[in-house]
């Protein structure tokens, strides 16, 4: 028979989000217990040697490792129960056993069971009232942006650069591209300049570079780092090792341009195309996923639509900032305490309001608000283009007419782009008992939509 340990909370993940989920639920009252793949806690933030992390949580400028001793600190203070280098095989919700049945309440909706493996265990099972999905994301890589050519040595992601530097002391080679203008592939071109090595250039497919504003300056600008935007690369060069890239030039639909091609001769293809939430376990629970984020479709505490399933952090949506995953982990850790102390009493959410993002934005989470959540709804979005010249948002409570029952926020800012995510705060009490949506307006300063 399987061993089997009973828990209020299990937490999957213990990076940023799931640091946060776990505290929050711990002082919650619940007896919470995380799952880590890796040998230590801090997910990616490991990694990160460079500063700008904590200063919305901590008001202070931290490395990444900082950051995240910090919220380990805290766990640990807490005596918050952690199983590392565990891996999941598998969940599934389990109906409360027989013993339990004849007590539990009308509609309980039972346990989750995990079913979890490493080494010192073996296999066991982990028995929650609640699960919080804090998985994190992954890399895209050249297979998935259709680059042609072998696949010698010297072709890696970004993440896995920084990895080889910044935790194994390893120089990945002598000569960098790097294609993709995204937070850390601009981030991973100055760590390499610093180490010794030289970074021909960055080369983004789009119009406009991915990253932030400060990480274009401080990494590209100020080390003289060339960026090729409209660019791409079409092919890699070497058998055992790379030896040359082909670059191109594209035009607006991605498209080379016949005639642009070049040969830029390097021995390292440094890949920074995207990040993906890694949602597995929620797709195999059924969760429904969002086409925008690719994460799953939440209210503003992070409750999934399967009822006591909760997700937050990068799991969720690919955030910019550290700090904003660890408050989706807070608010996600301390509504599944809530959830896991009913014991299977029928649930106390409210109505869920669909919340509509109209022209202009590229997403916007959560996708839904419970009124049986008092309090403020924090929101996240990112418009779907750069808006220099200004623009006004805008949220209202649709009525069951379809006419806009109440605004809930107005704001002005001047100037928006899709890399940088904003956020805002509604108050639920303000929504309508009988609102059929919350709509999100995005308009440009001179009265277009974005």
């Amino acid at each position: 028979m399987i061993p089997r340990e009973r828990r209020d909370v299990v937490v999957l993940g213990g990076g940023p989000a799931g640091l946060a989920a776990a505290l929050a639920a711990s002082e919650s009252g619940s007896d919470v217990l995380v799952v880590e793949r890796e040998e230590r806690l801090g997910g990616i933030l490991k990694q990160c040697v460079h500063d700008g992390f904590g200063l919305v949580r901590f008001g202070e400028q931290l490395a990444g490792p900082e950051y995240a001793r910090r919220y380990i600190d805290l766990v640990e203070g807490r005596r918050v129960a952690v199983s590392l280098e565990t891996f999941v095989h598998s969940v599934r919700r389990e109906a409360p056993a027989a013993a339990r049945r004849a007590a539990a309440a009308d509609g309980d909706p039972g346990f989750f069971v995990l079913t979890c493996v490493n080494r010192d265990r073996g296999v066991f099972e982990l028995e929650a009232r609640a699960l919080v999905l804090a998985t994190g994301c992954r890399e895209r890589t050249d297979r998935q942006v259709f680059i042609h050519g072998d696949r010698p040595a010297g072709v890696l992601t970004a993440g896995l650069a920084q990895h080889l530097v910044n935790i194994e002391g390893l120089l990945p080679g002598r000569r960098a591209v790097i294609l993709g203008s995204g937070d850390i592939g601009l981030i991973m071109a100055r760590r390499l300049t610093l180490e010794g090595m030289e970074v021909e250039g960055v080369y983004e497919l789009k119009s406009e570079p991915s990253g932030l504003s400060r990480n274009l300056r401080q990494c590209l600008e100020d080390f003289g780092i060339p960026l090729h935007l409209s660019t791409t690369v079409v092919e890699v060069h070497g058998k055992r090792r790379v030896e040359a890239v082909t670059v191109a030039a594209v035009d607006q639909r991605g498209q080379v341009l016949p005639g642009t091609e070049r040969r830029v001769a390097c021995d390292t293809l440094v890949l920074s195309v995207g990040l993906i939430p890694e949602n597995e376990i929620a797709e195999s629970l059924g969760l429904s996923l969002d086409p925008a984020t690719k994460g799953p479709r939440v209210d503003q505490a992070g409750e999934s639509q399967a009822e006591g399933v909760f997700v937050c952090g990068n799991a969720l949506h690919v955030n910019d900032l550290a700090d904003y995953v660890s408050e989706s982990g807070e608010a996600a850790g301390r509504a599944a305490a809530a959830f896991a102390a009913r014991n299977g009493a029928p649930a106390a959410r409210g109505r869920l309001v669909p919340v509509k993002a109209g022209p202009g934005f590229l997403y916007a989470v959560p996708q839904f608000v419970d009124r049986g959540r008092p309090g403020k709804a924090v929101l996240y979005f990112r418009s779907n283009a750069t808006l220099r010249e200004g623009a006004r948002f805008a949220a209202r409570a649709i009525g069951p007419d379809g006419a806009p029952a109440a605004t809930l926020l107005e704001k002005r800012y001047a100037a928006l782009r899709p890399p940088e995510m904003e956020r805002v705060e509604i108050d639920v009490a303000l929504v309508p008992v009988d609102a059929a949506a919350v709509s999100l307006e995005l308009e440009r300063k001179e009265g277009l939509r974005g």
